[in-house]
């Protein structure tokens, strides 16, 4: 089985690689502490010369295929921490749960200056589900992204496209210690899903598709639509190992299906059905729950009309307002029925001839 390679070389001298660490330090107050950063940067390119991925790593354990396989324990602990959220889900006792996602990545506290009118939206949703009788939101603002020190969700490395089962429930290519890619905001995130019951998307239109804070949580969940929650079977990242492992037979296990979701799309001019729909069709491939058809709106604030008054035009709007409240009460209703027991899904025990 070949394994393609070829792309560009982008591995840096000792040279470059320190001139782009000195660049986070620009600010002249770092000169009263020159030489500890020039120690702290001799640390930093050994480890990334001698690509100190995972510094600190520990035994499977039991649980996993290869028990002495060692596996990173930032990794390890994130896993149990979604194992424990799943529990915690399932449980027929506890109270359920609604992820309300504003997905602007403005924010006022930042070059904005203002709030965006999603997070309006998306506060409206969240106040109508908490006032429900044993249900629970979480409020998830992905602005905090482009406002709040050290937040980050790096990008995809689209381990799926070499094969299935490179691609580890939950992600396992970050952290990366040696390209200084740490403090990843996904393992938070990754247990907020796993958690919820349901799941209520509110988001803009950014040129006719998702804001890039919202595709980034959108493509590091690719995890979780057949992702291998065992990384020993793979050898850890072995593509080889990996791609015998998917067709000798991959059952794609779908790890958040089962949750209800609902979805608010809102613009000024375009794009607003075409992000309905990629939203819609990306949350029922995971086998989410569309929680029918009052839950799925897409509606222009200002259609054409200044920026500047937009959030007027939005306090005017009551319509869309109530929109927002019936998405949110329709979840809540979808929620309460699933968790009854009296759901059954119209294509239960079907199998899909064409998985992936």
């Amino acid at each position: 089985m070949k394994i393609r390679k070829g792309q560009i070389n982008i591995t840096l001298s000792e040279k470059e690689f320190k001139q782009r660490m000195k660049e986070k330090f620009y600010d002249p107050q770092f000169n009263l502490v020159k030489k500890e950063l020039e120690k702290i940067i001799d640390v930093a390119w050994s480890n990334y010369d001698e690509y100190h991925k995972s510094p600190r790593v520990q035994k499977a354990g039991k649980e996993f295929s290869d028990p002495d396989f060692e596996l990173a324990i930032e990794w390890l602990e994130t896993k149990r921490k979604l194992i424990r959220a799943e529990k915690k889900q399932k449980n027929p006792k506890s109270k359920s749960r609604i992820l309300v996602i504003c997905a602007s990545p403005r924010n006022d506290q930042t070059c904005p200056g203002e709030m965006s009118k999603t997070f309006r939206l998306a506060d409206l949703a969240s106040k109508i589900i908490s006032k429900e009788k044993n249900f629970e939101c979480d409020f998830l603002d992905l602005s905090r992204l482009t406002a709040e020190y050290g937040k980050v969700i790096f990008p995809c490395k689209a381990c799926v496209s070499t094969a299935m089962p490179l691609c580890n429930w939950p992600c396992s290519c970050y952290p990366n210690h040696a390209l200084a890619q740490t403090n990843d905001w996904m393992a938070e995130i990754y247990e907020k899903w796993v958690l919820a019951h349901g799941v209520m998307i509110v988001t803009p239109v950014h040129w006719y598709q998702s804001p890039s804070v919202l595709k980034l949580m959108i493509d590091r969940l690719v995890c979780a639509d057949g992702g291998n929650p065992d990384p020993t079977t793979t050898g850890g990242k072995d593509p080889v190992k990996a791609k015998k492992l998917e067709l000798s037979g991959w059952s794609y296990p779908k790890h958040l299906a089962g949750r209800a979701f609902s979805i608010v799309v809102h613009g000024d001019s375009a794009g607003v059905e075409n992000l309905k729909r990629i939203l819609t069709d990306w949350l029922t491939d995971m086998h989410l729950i569309v929680a029918g058809p009052s839950s799925i709106v897409g509606q222009f604030i200002g259609y054409y009309r200044p920026y500047a008054t937009s959030h007027d035009d939005l306090d005017k709007d009551k319509d869309i307002q109530l929109e927002v409240e019936n998405a949110a009460k329709s979840l809540v209703n979808q929620i309460k029925i699933i968790r009854s027991g009296k759901f059954i899904k119209p294509d239960a025990g079907l199998e899909d001839p064409k998985q992936k």
